[in-house]
């Protein structure tokens, strides 16, 4: 009997540190959405749509470049130094000066 007492409260507690842990995911996530959104917001206030369009495409294939670079153009803007919207030309110059240049690699077969 008092074995069965213990094990419930043992799978009480257990229930309700799954449950504290649940919360806590759940609010992490809604603060994480939160902070995408207020990214997202900033961006189509600074980019204009066919740049939107080109960066989220860059993300697909260059995630972390993609993000570093959007980054960069939210603290332009939030620092005020951006003063105009940066269409799909201006980006196009921007992400060349911020690519490296590519090494050649050649094979030589003898």
């Amino acid at each position: 009997m008092d074995d069965e007492k213990e094990l419930q409260e043992i799978r009480r507690r257990k229930l309700e540190s799954m449950q504290q842990e649940q919360a806590q995911e759940d609010a992490q996530s809604q603060v994480d959405e939160q902070y995408e959104q207020q990214r997202q917001a900033v961006l189509r206030q600074i980019l204009s749509p066919e740049a939107r369009a080109r960066l989220a495409r860059l993300k697909i294939a260059r995630a972390e470049f993609a993000e570093a670079v959007e980054n960069q153009l939210i603290m332009l803007a939030q620092s005020g130094k951006l003063q105009a919207v940066i269409d799909d030309q201006s980006l196009v110059q921007i992400l060349e000066r911020l690519t490296p240049e590519k090494r050649e690699i050649t094979i030589k077969r003898k």
